[in-house]
């Protein structure tokens, strides 16, 4: 599980500090997408084959940032987009070359309209994400760099290329914090009360 996560998120979300910023649009009036302008367009769909001028022409209105970082323990340089930053659609596009034309990984952690293909979104709970994935799923503990992965245990989602990541209602038990599988008894896991706090589609080859 944890080979299939890519370091890259740690770096963008914790420690990575851009060495470019750009801004393409204002911040006011754009910051707020319409959610009749997301129907047509789950992760998945906008993720495939689009390129910083595939936004640019969907999203022309939309305010975006545009940045420079590194990414896997700083072994890597890669460009970013931020649209739609400091709203709840803000989505993170992590390309794969700093030319900015194929998609590396796609980044939510806002409670927006933005949603996957199989319908899980940040804010969907465990519950839902079980059942869309058709099988139970294993869980990784809190409070470290992938607090609350999931490990889609051979279920409908395991190709799926998404990393979803849980969080609990409140402060957890400190026998769920840790890097290895949590297995709480449904009275825990009620207590617990995971939601989906962070989405990432990797399109990358690691």
């Amino acid at each position: 599980m944890k080979k299939c996560i890519v370091l890259g998120i740690i770096c963008l979300f914790f420690s990575c500090k851009g060495t470019k910023s750009t801004t393409s649009a204002s911040e006011p009036a754009t910051n707020i997408v319409a959610s009749a302008s997301l129907k047509n367009f789950t992760v998945e769909k906008i993720a495939r084959n689009t390129t910083a001028e595939d936004l640019e022409r969907m999203y022309p209105d939309a305010a975006k940032k545009e940045e420079i970082g590194h990414f896997e323990e700083g072994s890597v340089q890669r460009a970013y987009t931020i649209m739609y930053p400091g709203s709840k659609n803000e989505i993170h596009f992590i390309w794969e070359t700093l030319e900015r034309k194929k998609v590396y990984q796609l980044v939510l952690s806002k409670n927006g309209d933005w949603e996957t293909a199989s319908g899980i979104k940040i804010g969907t709970t465990y519950e839902d994400v079980v059942q869309r994935n058709g099988k139970g799923i294993n869980i990784y503990g809190f409070g470290w760099d992938y607090s609350g992965a999931v490990d889609w245990n051979g279920g409908a989602l395991e190709n799926s290329k998404l990393r979803v990541f849980l969080q609990p209602a409140g402060e957890p038990n400190p026998k769920f914090y840790g890097d290895g599988i949590i297995i709480p008894n449904p009275e825990e896991l009620k207590k617990l009360n995971l939601t989906v706090g962070k989405i990432i589609y990797h399109l990358g080859n690691d």
